[in-house]
């Protein structure tokens, strides 16, 4: 027996695939399959192998072509991203939204940005809405509890969907995530969690990647990030980093050299957007960071 399917859950070891024929299998992977940067992930598309003759019964055998890996969260083939972050407490980090969309850039991947909680910080949720949509993302304002944008952002991953992929939510903790999921799929009746007020941050209540099928696609749930680390994960290289903001990059033709930084040049057509308002100050910060990281690590780790 030799069989196709995707990875829809992974614990302990234990990998739970969907075949393309609708049965379900909770399974070990070869050990190979299960190290370093080999490693199975959710969302993989798989083979799997049954002999009568073998102890294990049915494992996962093969890891087929990739469109992509996320190293946090731990998902593979992602289509589309949906950032949730909110106007209310935890107040927003958007230097690291800025890092996962610019990730989502470098991986094909189709960004969405939900602001959520606007029943109750509608003037920075606005503010918030107002950056990225410039920036030319899909936004949606949300709430959860009036059901402020919910049926216009499940129709949106309804059509971005129909032809099979996975959406995955991420945002940090504390923002709503969850709520919102369970807002647009009342069936996954996802756990949710409560917010200390001393931290502002919310108690981590997806532990795990999920899929969950949703109109020909998948959904994934995904644990709650604060951190993503560009020092010591390789997500992407210097050359790739302008590319990675396409809001930036639009502007960068009209530079006065070939080989500008976008940084402090006389003469960057970047650098004049940002002043005038064309482009996002918060965007360009948030590349300047990665910038500086992008260049030590250039500098210090030269290509043989």
């Amino acid at each position: 027996m030799k069989e196709t399917g995707r990875v829809i859950r992974a614990l302990g070891g234990a990998f739970t695939v969907v075949t393309d024929a609708g049965e379900s299998y909770t399974c070990p992977a070869k050990g190979i399959l299960k190290r370093n940067d080999g490693r199975l992930l959710v969302g993989d598309e798989v083979c799997l192998r049954r002999s009568e003759n073998e102890k294990e019964g049915v494992v996962v055998s093969e890891i087929l072509p990739r469109r992509n890996a996320l190293i946090r969260p731990p998902l593979a083939n992602v289509s589309v991203m949906v950032l949730a972050m909110s106007g209310a407490y935890p107040a927003p980090a958007l230097t690291t939204v800025d890092k996962l969309l610019a990730i989502c850039a470098h991986e094909d991947i189709a960004p969405v940005i939900a602001v959520t909680k606007q029943d109750i910080a509608r003037e920075e949720g606005d503010r918030l809405l107002s950056i990225y949509k410039n920036a030319g993302y899909p936004v949606f304002s949300v709430s959860s509890t009036t059901g402020e944008g919910v049926a216009e952002l499940k129709d949106f991953l309804k059509d971005a969907l129909a032809d099979g992929g996975i959406a995955a939510f991420a945002g940090a903790s504390g923002v709503g995530k969850s709520t919102l999921l369970t807002a647009l799929f009342p069936s996954l009746a996802l756990e949710t969690g409560t917010l200390s007020e001393k931290t502002e941050r919310g108690r981590h209540t997806t532990r795990h990647v999920e899929l969950f099928p949703f109109s020909g696609g998948y959904v994934a749930d995904t644990p709650g990030f604060s951190l993503l680390d560009f020092e010591h994960f390789d997500f992407f290289a210097l050359d790739d980093l302008l590319e990675s903001f396409p809001d930036l990059s639009s502007f960068a033709t009209g530079c006065r050299y070939d080989d500008c930084s976008h940084t402090k040049e006389e003469g960057c057509a970047v650098l004049a957007a940002v002043s005038d308002g064309r482009a996002e100050e918060s965007r360009h910060a948030t590349y300047l960071e990665l910038f500086t990281i992008l260049k030590a690590k250039k500098n210090t780790y030269p290509k043989r």
